[in-house]
């Protein structure tokens, strides 16, 4: 359920018409949460609300974009949204995992929350074990894209003209039945849960994802907001620069793999 915060107004929840939703799945290395940090860092976006939820792990922190001493202590917790009017964009920021068997719950209420604050679409940045890739999947770039049946009609034209390689389905019983084919995204948390629940639901997604493995997952948060972008066109990309250059890393980064060491330990 989303809850709008003071500074978002409270018409915030009825403010969403024609937006686009972006998200992340909590899934392997956390590159959609830190792609997600990327673009909300980057555009300066408005914190408007929070998504109430029992379904995430509790938890409080500093505020994750801080820019000066007098902002850096205000609080984040778990699920929380920022708007960009001028961009039609919102954005849900997911900070912790889910809590065993609450994968369903979340994605009704999320779909439920989708409709009525009538958004446009909802684009979903995520992540897949790069060690369990096919042999076709190993072929070409890392990065794939889904589309819901209702958003095919829409973009299907432009992913095809950037050139993008749609998802490919895998063996549903390798070895035993090569002809029955399944959507397989392991390590993607509930990335292919929401995508069917959407498609069933008539709801217009798009999921976006990088096969990676564990370990410093900045380069692939990178390239996978740069991905986003090709499609979206966020941020304008300069050809004369690195197009990563161009993003604004949040400070709370700098502690992405915790604190130095103790001086006392020498």
């Amino acid at each position: 359920m989303f809850v709008p915060c003071d500074r978002g107004g409270g018409s915030a929840g009825s403010g969403f018409k024609g937006f686009t939703l972006l998200m992340p799945a909590v899934s392997v290395g956390n590159v959609g949460q830190l792609a997600t940090d990327l673009v909300i860092s980057t555009l300066g976006m408005t914190k408007v609300g929070y998504f109430y939820t029992d379904c995430l792990v509790p938890m409080v922190g500093n505020n994750p974009y801080a820019t000066a001493e007098e902002n850096s202590t205000e609080l984040s917790i778990n699920a929380e949204v920022y708007s960009l009017p001028s961009k039609k964009l919102v954005v849900l920021q997911i900070r912790s995992p889910f809590i065993k068997n609450k994968y369903r719950p979340f994605c009704q209420t999320l779909l439920s929350w989708v409709k009525s604050s009538k958004c446009a679409r909802v684009v979903l940045l995520s992540s897949s074990h790069a060690y369990q890739r096919d042999d076709e999947q190993l072929l070409g770039t890392p990065l794939r894209y889904l589309l819901t049946p209702d958003l095919e009609k829409a973009v299907g034209g432009l992913m095809r003209e950037l050139n993008w390689k749609e998802m490919e389905k895998v063996a549903a019983y390798p070895g035993i039945n090569d002809t029955e084919k399944a959507l397989h995204i392991p390590g993607g948390g509930i990335t292919k849960l929401l995508f069917t629940e959407s498609c069933s639901k008539g709801i217009q997604m798009a999921v976006l994802l990088k096969f990676c493995s564990e370990g410093d997952n900045i380069p692939d948060a990178f390239a996978l907001v740069n991905y986003l972008n090709e499609w979206l066109q966020l941020i304008k990309s300069e050809s004369s620069t690195d197009a990563s250059s161009q993003w604004k890393i949040p400070s709370s980064w700098r502690l992405l793999f915790g604190s130095g060491l103790p001086p006392a330990l020498f």
